[in-house]
């Protein structure tokens, strides 16, 4: 285990991004959040409160409880999802900031179906832009992915530089058997729509039922949220 005056120190450091993957993947979930905020004033946190959402949000309750949390809402999540983040505010004090697309961008998708014929651009209207204004005025981005559920997540390190911006993502080792066994753990309460048969929730016309994230996008070749690929 690593002494965490060390993982300070090389968090510091923008030079040696492997280094630093593989100094974090020697310390816990927990240590990893509480070094990065050591470490940085300028921290993002996002959450979708989706199905795994609550992990990196109990953390951030341990952690750092009143970091706001800012949710990207693009007009169209489920009432479950608003319902549920309201229950884990109450349940925690969460400080949830909404972040609203440009409206008349989002208008144009809802009066055009634009998720339907080119769900990318749909996602870049309605979460892309709105979370690039808010990466100019940050250092770091904490996202609470976790591995193995696709391709691109599996390639995934816990570190990645794209431009001035440190990507962080705390829980990308952690599989989805991992994430099982700390919601038991810390009994979490789960999404309610997990309970109906979604494995992964997002926006209501591109999520259907299915395991894992087999729901998300089901009839076309799109398997991300565009916050994670484009933004």
């Amino acid at each position: 285990m690593m002494h965490p005056e060390i993982l300070g120190t090389i968090c510091m450091s923008f030079s040696n991004i492997k280094t630093l993957c593989e100094q974090y993947s020697q310390v816990n979930y927990r240590e990893r959040l509480v070094e990065v905020f050591r470490n940085y004033d300028r921290v993002l946190v996002t959450s979708s409160f989706g199905t795994t959402s609550v992990i990196l949000l109990h953390l951030l309750h341990e952690v750092k409880p009143d970091h706001p949390v800012h949710f990207i809402d693009t007009t169209y999540h489920f009432s479950e999802t608003h319902q549920y983040m309201q229950s884990l505010i109450d349940r925690w004090g969460l400080n949830v900031v909404h972040v609203r697309p440009e409206p008349i961008g989002n208008a144009r998708t809802r009066r055009e179906r634009t998720w339907a014929h080119h769900p990318d651009r749909c996602c870049q209207v309605n979460k892309v832009s709105p979370i690039n204004r808010l990466k100019k005025q940050h250092d770091v981005w904490i996202s609470g992915m976790i591995g193995g559920i696709t391709e691109y997540r599996k390639n995934l390190p816990i570190f990645k530089q794209e431009g001035k911006l440190m990507r962080f993502y705390p829980l990308i080792d952690m599989t989805p058997e991992d994430a099982d066994l700390y919601k038991t753990i810390y009994e979490l309460p789960a999404h309610p729509l997990e309970g109906q048969g979604y494995g992964s929730i997002g926006c209501t016309h591109c999520t259907l039922k299915g395991h894992g994230r087999s729901g998300r996008w089901a009839d076309k070749p799109k398997t991300e949220c565009g916050l994670h690929v484009f933004a």
